[in-house]
């Protein structure tokens, strides 16, 4: 496993991607009063996210083009 600066600088990009994604789909459900918002709730959803991210980010560094955070290979 080759899990250089780069994944990491990589893998951290997509984990707040996913974790902003993940909290603002909640909250434009419109099920939220956004005065009203539950921050731990929402803060927790971002967290999942982007552990989920880090850990597909590791799965993927041995599928797609070896070291990278991509399951797709030949992207260079």
């Amino acid at each position: 496993m080759h899990l250089t600066g780069d994944f990491w600088r990589s893998a951290g990009e997509r984990a707040i991607r996913a974790a902003a994604s993940a909290m603002l789909a909640l909250v434009g459900t419109g099920m939220l009063d956004i005065l009203k918002v539950d921050w731990a709730g929402l803060l927790s959803v971002g967290v999942g996210a982007a552990f989920v991210s880090f850990l597909t980010s590791i799965a993927a560094s041995e599928v797609g083009d070896k070291g990278t955070t991509s399951l797709i290979s030949g992207g260079k």
